[in-house]
């Protein structure tokens, strides 16, 4: 089997299996279509007028009880088979492989054997059964299968309605053309009520998945920014308590002031956490530089802060800020710098964010292949989503060995909506 139809057959394997167009999700499929079941079964029902002609035709016939018998017989055994393939609603996702494609093509076929025997048999009135082996074509059969088939069972009617006749002179036009444009019609008709099941099947199908993305997009967006928010405060807490734990007897007064910092910058994490389960956390460049400093001269590391520009886009600043706590959240964790450089410039319509320190990071002295943590992944996601630059590496700085992270964005011709900013 070729690549391409092992792929089709997945695909549809999962549409006709999704929760939404199972029997609990149908009658909200079936709504949407307008024809509920109960209406679709009597529309189905209806063209059983068709064995009207039949019936009257062995009424006024005079036959054998053993003909009679085998024409009533082969009329019941049409009935039951039409009703098995109509009596499901066409967004049903069993109606087509009910018993398999290989059984539903015998059973059609052994149908139209049956109708053709009871009208070469019985007359040119059994013809009419060909309306409802027709309907069954359109609503069974994949799409160009039954146009196919349509217009099979039309020519074949045609010439078996033109040869019971006696020739094209002797037959009757008047009632063998209605007949053959009827079993035309109506295997279109339900080709194309088909389609628009198979239509409103895969919307459904598309509508769920979408709904699934966007919960599998959120719980990513949730993940990404409690690592940026809990990453970057629990180590300035943790800092702080190290540092007032060593003030605490020596210099009490600032180890009170450091416990107060502490304390807010718990209840800021608090608050934070709080904003970003709610999707309304948006952080600025300006906080984050401030918070930056504090963080980095805590850690006793000399913070350098360059910043040289004056406003940028909501969306713009938002990646920048987190460019600024995820690497100085790098720098505490991952080195021992003793400096470290932050500068904020703009050029060439850009907005670059660099944050450069002088110390190795631990993952660097390792032999092994640097592996990229989450919170380097999710400022990738944050930048590329802007059509950004994402620079990290080792970086000579005055001379020692350095580690730099580097971001540049465009500020103008980025059209991002609205959503996308608030990540």
């Amino acid at each position: 089997m070729r690549p391409e139809r092992v792929q089709k057959t997945r695909v549809q394997d999962w549409l006709f299996n999704h929760p939404l167009l199972s029997v609990r999700g149908l009658p909200e499929v079936v709504a949407s279509s307008g024809i509920s079941v109960r209406l679709w079964r009597a529309y189905a029902q209806t063209w059983l007028v068709c064995l009207l002609f039949p019936i009257i035709s062995l009424v006024q016939t005079p036959l054998t009880p053993v003909r009679f018998f085998i024409a009533l017989a082969g009329l019941v055994i049409f009935v039951i088979t039409y009703t098995w393939f109509m009596w499901p609603h066409p967004l049903t996702h069993k109606v087509r492989l009910r018993s398999g494609f290989r059984t539903s093509l015998i059973v059609l076929a052994g149908l139209a054997a049956l109708v053709l025997y009871l009208s070469l048999a019985y007359g040119s009135a059994f013809l009419w059964l060909f309306v409802g082996v027709s309907g069954v074509v359109g609503i069974v059969l994949p799409t160009y299968s039954a146009f196919a088939a349509v217009v099979a069972l039309t020519l074949l009617t045609l010439a078996v309605g033109v040869g019971l006749s006696g020739g094209i002179a002797q037959t009757d036009w008047l009632h063998i053309l209605p007949l053959v444009l009827l079993v035309r019609g109506l295997g279109v008709d339900l080709i194309g009520v088909a389609r628009l099941a198979d239509a409103l099947r895969e919307l459904y199908a598309a509508r769920g998945e979408l709904a699934r993305q966007a919960v599998t997009e959120e719980r990513l967006r949730l993940a990404r920014d409690l690592h940026d928010l809990l990453g970057h405060t629990l180590s300035l807490i943790t800092l702080k308590s190290e540092l007032a734990g060593r003030l605490v007897e020596e210099e009490p007064a600032r180890a009170a002031q450091e416990i107060h910092e502490i304390e807010r910058e718990a209840r800021r994490a608090l608050r934070e956490v709080r904003e970003a389960v709610a999707g309304y956390r948006q952080p600025t460049l300006r906080s984050e530089l401030t918070g930056a400093r504090q963080m980095l001269e805590a850690a006793g590391i000399t913070c350098t802060v360059e910043h040289a520009v004056e406003a940028l886009p909501p969306a713009i600043d938002t990646v920048l800020a987190w460019t600024v706590r995820e690497g100085v959240t790098n720098v505490i964790r991952h080195s021992r710098a003793r400096q470290c450089t932050i500068r904020v410039r703009s050029e060439n319509g850009n907005a670059c964010v660099e944050v450069i320190n002088d110390g190795y990071h631990q993952r660097e002295r390792d032999t092994t292949p640097v592996r990229t943590g989450s919170g380097l992944s999710g400022l990738t996601e944050r930048v590329t989503a802007h059509r950004g630059l994402v620079e990290a590496g080792p970086l000579s700085c005055e001379g020692n060995p350095g580690f730099q992270l580097r971001v540049e964005l465009p500020i103008r011709g980025s059209e991002i909506d609205e959503r996308e900013w608030q990540r």
